[in-house]
């Protein structure tokens, strides 16, 4: 393995302090990272837009930042990707639309400006599905993303893109957006880390649906300690975010560590009945005495969620009929079948549709945290399918269960998601294929530090993270 080869292995805390010690530049971080895309980027299709030139230069301005002895920031020096959702001033921003394939914005989103100020290199911007519709990463604009454990199949998504890169070693750090698992379940698939953080804990500017509660944006990264590390940089409260939490980020900073000893966490195999391939339980229950040998009392238990289906889709709907009812109107011919039917749903529902929604969330909620308050922690499948092939589109059965729409095959995702506690993906083991299979840890509300601490815990027994994939001939 060469010198380059071995900074792309580093995470990014290890990376970043060997730039504090002097043992590392942010040149030579960078360049090690843009050989690595161009070796791996063609056989997956992870980054859409690259600006290696603008890198460099502002790899050597950092350099010489840190030669004039100035403060560096969390993410000095730290080469990041955008998903392509988020704005980046004066670099394509194409939401993976035709109707944005050549839009260049003048600001960057909030999530952006909030790493650059830390002192993070953009290399470029990540694939998703159309306007992040979707757990499988494809458009007409890009084409797919492949898995980096086998090109034949999904990277996942919407936040595919962010994921494969990660698993690549093509970046140490991304972020994404997740509305019904878009952090999770490519993080799942490719064998990385993606966290779903509190509504409003890293804060959502500029957005069309700013008191939207379902989506938010998030680190990912191949390690906890590296996703916690991005999340310090980017939370903390904004006034233009009606939603943000207005709580010290630097919360997530320092040791992970923590004694779960007595600690109870629930096992929710199937989320209360729904259907699961086999591959994806076995997995799991192969990792679950990794909860015992860090002192804690498992039991199988799951929340009731009943109404979240309905509930969920009718919410998703009216944010689809809020951020793209213009586009649908003038552009339908564009758009792609599925993103047409959210916004349609969105738009043709019965007000009662949208009433009984928020009754059903406000129940779900009450249910859940009555549920928490017994067991911190509960455990269960991030999706409910291994990686499937890449040209097909969605999942239309699990295990002999119809799927009745495309996101059907999510709802280990955004059952969750509706809920509004935070959630984690960990990387926990792999079939006999080698296909890799996440965990999905859900904590308290807002208790992110102790849901960092848990999946920190079991990535240090399992380490499955280590295990990269292997570039085919």
């Amino acid at each position: 393995m060469t010198f380059q080869s071995n900074l792309c292995d580093m995470t990014a805390v290890a990376l970043r302090a060997e730039i504090a010690a002097g043992h590392l530049s942010a040149r030579e971080i960078v360049t090690a990272h843009l050989e690595r895309i161009e070796t791996w980027n063609p056989r997956i299709n992870a980054i859409v837009t690259l600006d290696a030139e603008g890198a460099l230069a502002n790899a050597a301005r950092a350099d010489e930042r840190q030669a004039r002895g100035e403060t560096l920031g969390l993410l000095h020096g730290l080469p990041v990707v955008h998903k392509d959702s988020f704005l980046t001033a004066g670099m394509r921003t194409t939401y993976g639309s035709p109707l944005y394939r050549d839009f260049v914005p003048e600001r960057d989103s909030l999530i952006v400006s909030r790493q650059r100020a830390a002192g993070a290199i953009t290399l470029g911007k990540t694939n998703l599905p159309e306007f992040g519709a979707g757990s499988q990463t494809f458009n007409t604009v890009f084409g797919a993303t492949r898995n980096p454990y086998d090109p034949r199949l999904t990277a996942g998504g919407s936040s595919g893109g962010a994921a494969a890169a990660l698993a690549a070693r093509m970046v140490p750090l991304a972020d994404g957006t997740d509305m019904g698992g878009s952090l999770r379940n490519p993080a799942s698939f490719c064998n990385v880390v993606g966290l779903r953080p509190s509504p409003g804990r890293v804060p959502q500017w500029p957005t069309a649906s700013p008191y939207n509660t379902l989506t938010v944006a998030g680190p990912m990264a191949r390690t906890v300690a590296d996703a916690a590390l991005l999340l310090a940089a980017t939370a903390g409260p904004d006034t233009r975010d009606p939603l943000a939490i207005d709580q010290d980020p630097a919360s997530f900073l320092g040791s992970l560590e923590r004694d779960f000893k007595g600690v109870r966490v629930a096992y929710a195999p199937n989320w209360g009945g729904l259907p699961v391939e086999p591959g994806v339980v076995d997995a799991l229950e192969q990792s679950l005495p990794v909860f015992a040998e860090l002192g804690m009392h498992l039991e199988h238990a799951c929340p009731d969620f009943t109404g979240a289906d309905a509930s969920f889709q009718a919410l998703r709907g009216q944010t689809f009929a809020v951020g793209y009812e213009t586009a649908l109107r003038e552009h339908r011919h564009l758009l792609k079948d599925t993103v047409v039917w959210n916004i349609e749903l969105g738009l043709q529902q019965p007000a009662a549709a949208v009433v009984q929604a928020e009754r059903d969330r406000a129940a779900l909620f009450a249910r859940m945290h009555a549920f928490m308050q017994t067991h911190e922690f509960v455990v269960g499948p991030v999706s409910q399918v291994l990686p499937f092939p890449v040209e097909q589109e969605t999942v239309s059965s699990i295990e002999g269960t119809h799927m009745r729409n495309y996101i059907d095959w999510m709802r280990s995702g955004y059952y969750l998601s509706l809920t509004g506690h935070p959630a984690i993906s960990v990387p926990c083991g792999f079939t006999a294929e080698g296909l890799p299979v996440g965990i999905q840890i859900v904590g308290r509300y807002r208790q992110e530090r102790a849901l960092l601490q848990l999946a920190h815990a079991f990535e240090q027994a399992t380490q499955c993270w280590r295990r990269a994939p292997v570039l085919a001939d």
